[in-house]
Order: C-alpha cells, then structure tokens, then sequence
C-alpha cells in the first residue's frame, strides 16, 4: 500500500490461523463459564428433585460436580459454615452435619463452596 500501513492478514498467512483458533477457545471457554452458572442459577431454583437430578447428571458430564460433604470433617478452605447443631457425641464435633447448599467444583477448582452445618460438641 501507498499509504504505509500493512493490509490485513488473511486466514492464509502464517500465524493468523493460531490467532483465530484461540479467540474461538477463548469465546467457547467463556461461553462454557456463562452457561455453567445459568445451570447453577436454575438448579437452585428447581422445584422438582428430578430436574435437579438431570442438571447436576449434565454438569457432571461436562467436568462440574457437586459437593455435598455430608459426615466429612469440616474444612473452613473447602466450605461455609451456615450453622451449628449441639451433640452429645464429641467424635462428631466439628464434622458436617448437612449440606444446606450444595457447591460445585468445576475439574478441580472450586465454583462455590458448600453451605454447610456443622456438629458441635455441648
């Protein structure tokens, strides 16, 4: 060009391919992130336990599990402590008593942190 500026690449130079690929990665991966937290949204508002069933069976399916650490020790990284229940018991002390909220962890990383209530000995 006369003017100095370049022209624009076309798909068939070196490189320009690699770039195109990773916008479309990058785009997919962000849709990915916004319809896992549309199902997220709508699981918490399912009435019914079967479609709360076949959406965590999708997630599932796509790498994103729930966490439910129901009689595991309570772990204040891994979960949120929504309340306390007194027992007798003090080998429960400190273990979840119930998952109020279920949390999610997506291949490892965590999406949402359980909520959870936790045994404390009287």
């Amino acid at each position: 060009m006369t003017d100095g500026t370049q022209p624009a690449p076309t798909a068939s130079e070196p490189g320009v391919e690699t770039t195109i690929a990773g916008e479309l990665l990058d785009q997919a991966l962000a849709e990915r992130r916004a319809l896992v937290q549309l199902c997220l949204y709508a699981l918490d508002r399912a009435r019914s336990s079967g479609v709360v069933e076949r959406i965590e069976e999708g997630l599932a399916g796509i790498g994103v599990t729930a966490v439910r650490p129901d009689g595991e020790r309570f772990d204040p990284s891994r979960h949120e402590a929504g309340g306390t229940v007194p027992t007798d018991d003090a080998s429960l002390d400190g273990v979840v008593a119930e998952t109020e909220v279920v949390g999610f962890v997506d291949r490892g990383r965590t999406l949402r942190a359980p909520i959870v209530t936790v045994y404390t000995a009287r």
